[in-house]
């Protein structure tokens, strides 16, 4: 099967969407399919490239993909003369059986994609959003592109919520996770010192609400010797250093950007934090639980969905300091709870992995009648 993957959302640039389309579209490589993903250029970004696999699929991209504020983070809008007639182009000459758009009412590859393919369509929504002034004026117009989908995912029930102001059927395909490789993380030797390490990782943007781990961090250290290690980059990385407290600055490590000894500092983590204000699901909940990690995070939308609380760990009001501290210093003095959070976890994190999901999505094509 020829399948065309377009999206807003690829490396250089880090996230869930773009975790998302490598990993599926790696393990559809790996199950014979030919996958192509249609993304912009992002000459914006110098960082670290994913080291390149022998399964990676082939990468086109058209036009510049430039930074804008939404939602709470920095997304990706793509540009340029000729951008239209470029996707066009690349869906002819691609011959794709099947076109798969990822966030698929965002401008402007996927709907520059939706309105040229001519093969079926699927998209993927990705985001729990809320519609603003914008949304009311242009639903027609987005009505219109949906009604060109030949299936509709999601990837959490946390995603239908704008959804459900349209006329449309959504079915529920989770992210995934590479469990195997996650959970193959050897510790830090610097950070195996006795500290407890409490470990958060995601870009460092309002909606993951790092700020809120300082004054948990300050509760937490009033009984347990804990550090705070922060992974990942982001618009506010140099805002966020320049808040620690003195007194605590000691006591936090801001990694950067970690892509491939990720696996690594998750087993070097005691508790994976998580204190997003929204979010469509829990990546990085998954990627702790595959390394046997317990985790504390925001009882929110997205997050219910992936963690049981009492299972595979804990859910805490978003903002209260001490709560987050009391499920902290409880698993730091029961490391029997802690281990039997972890187990569950890696439990979880199968139902997950890459090869299973996959397999769903390409369950979707063939239902509308793509791939035999």
């Amino acid at each position: 099967m020829r399948i065309g993957i377009v999206t807003e959302y690829y490396a250089p640039s880090v996230g869930g969407i773009q975790e998302h389309v490598r990993h599926f579209a790696r393990e559809a490589h790996r199950l014979g399919h030919a996958v192509t993903v249609v993304t912009g250029a992002m000459p914006d970004l110098d960082g670290p490239i994913p080291a390149p696999h022998a399964d990676d699929p082939t990468v086109i991209r058209v036009g510049r993909s430039f930074p804008v504020y939404n939602n709470g983070g920095v997304g990706r809008v793509s540009g340029g003369p000729g951008l239209s007639a470029a996707v066009a182009g690349v869906l002819r000459a691609g011959r794709f059986d099947v076109v798969h758009v990822h966030a698929p009412l965002t401008p402007v590859l996927p709907l520059l994609a939706i309105h040229h393919a001519t093969a079926p369509v699927v998209g993927t929504f990705h985001t729990n959003w809320r519609p603003g002034a914008l949304f009311a004026v242009a639903r027609g117009a987005l009505q219109r592109y949906l009604d060109r989908l030949d299936a509709a995912l999601a990837v959490s029930r946390a995603c239908l919520g704008a959804l459900r102001r349209f006329r449309t059927d959504v079915r529920i395909v989770p992210n995934g996770v590479d469990a195997p490789w996650f959970g193959a993380g050897r510790p830090i030797p610097w950070l195996a010192d006795g500290k407890l390490n409490l470990l958060f990782v995601g870009r460092i943007e309002r909606r993951n609400g790092l700020d809120r781990m300082l004054p948990v961090l300050r509760e937490v250290r009033r009984e347990v010797d804990a550090r705070l290690v922060v992974v990942g980059d982001g618009p506010l990385l140099a805002r966020s250093r320049a808040r620690v407290p003195p007194d605590l600055a000691p006591h936090v490590v801001f990694a950067g950007r970690v892509l491939d000894a990720r696996p690594d500092w998750y087993a070097s983590a005691h508790v994976h934090c998580a204190p997003a204000r929204i979010a469509s699901f829990g990546v990085t909940l998954l990627e702790a639980m595959a390394a046997g990690v317990p985790v504390v995070a925001s009882d929110i939308d997205g997050f219910r969905e992936v963690l049981r609380n009492g299972v595979e760990g804990e859910l805490v009001p978003p903002d209260d300091a001490a709560a987050w501290a009391r499920a902290i210093v409880r698993l730091a003095r029961d490391r029997t709870l802690a281990a039997a959070y972890g187990a569950a976890g890696r439990r979880t994190a199968r139902r997950y992995d890459w090869p299973v999901v996959t397999r769903r999505v390409l369950g979707v094509y063939r239902s509308i009648g793509v791939g035999g």
